[in-house]
């Protein structure tokens, strides 16, 4: 049997420990190490399933401190997937507050590219786009798929055996009005934002397109769709959320000379 199958058990130990936080080895003695973390405390494993992960790039040692490796990460979310697991080692999922007797329900955060854009940093450590600026892009993904916008990808079965068609009398489809209400919504957010702005956040709001790919399709220059897109997510987010009218500013209601004083009225 080879090591990645007896340590299978052991890799996913190690990695689930390094997910919490880098730890510093010591050498313990047959064939074992252990392995220190101030967030996760400390861990025993044998020095094979170390190397081993180190081998297959789930960890990495730099500077005597071992640290999980992105590889290694999707290994965990691929060994915790289950029947899905080659689907969830691309996913970043987490459990959602209950809102029902139904319980929890499982999100998919890697799902939109600005959940994405919002958990990473740049150098300074502020997030590439803001929390308003996030809301902002989800608010019009919401209402661009309640509004049906998406063409459908197969057959409607709902109208066949029960005698109803779901078509008028003109041969459009039937909208509810919760549907079309989001469409006018969409429209106007899309007209107050501008066509220069509006196609960048359709792909990437909307159709959920990478970055690169947007910069390949439309044949932007490198790294220039971040900027569009924060420029776009501004101009959303005054639409859905118009500053306060600003103050008027001070008039001058006439002269006076430097010695001037007004009068108060008692």
């Amino acid at each position: 049997m080879s090591i990645q199958g007896k340590n299978n058990t052991g890799v996913r130990r190690l990695l689930c420990f390094l997910a919490k936080a880098p730890a510093e080895p010591a050498i313990a003695g047959n064939g074992k190490m252990m392995l220190e973390s101030t967030a996760g405390g400390a861990i025993s494993i044998g020095t094979a399933v170390l190397d081993h992960a180190v081998r297959e790039g789930l960890a990495r040692p730099v500077g005597g401190i071992v640290g999980i490796t992105d590889t290694g990460r999707a290994f965990l979310r691929r060994v915790d997937g289950g029947a899905d697991a080659y689907a969830a080692q691309h996913r970043l999922e987490t459990l959602a507050a209950p809102h029902n007797r139904h319980g929890a329900v499982r999100r998919n955060e890697a799902e939109s590219p600005l959940a994405l854009l919002r958990r990473r940093r740049d150098s300074s450590g502020v997030p590439l786009i803001s929390e308003a600026a996030f809301k902002a892009g989800e608010q019009l993904r919401n209402d661009y798929t309640l509004g049906n916008f998406m063409p459908p990808l197969g057959a409607n079965w709902s109208a066949v055996g029960c005698g109803t068609s779901h078509r008028s009398g003109n041969g459009t489809l039937e909208i509810t009005d919760a549907a079309l209400a989001a469409r006018q919504r969409v429209e106007r957010a899309l007209d107050a934002v501008g066509p220069e702005l509006s196609g960048v956040l359709v792909d990437i709001c909307c159709f959920l397109k990478g970055l690169e790919t947007v910069e390949r399709e439309r044949q932007w220059p490198v790294r220039s769709a971040k900027l569009i897109l924060k420029t776009a997510l501004a101009a959303l987010d005054r639409h859905y959320c118009p500053p306060s009218p600003a103050r008027r500013t001070a008039r001058i209601i006439h002269w006076g000379t430097a010695d001037y004083r007004p009068r108060l009225a008692r």
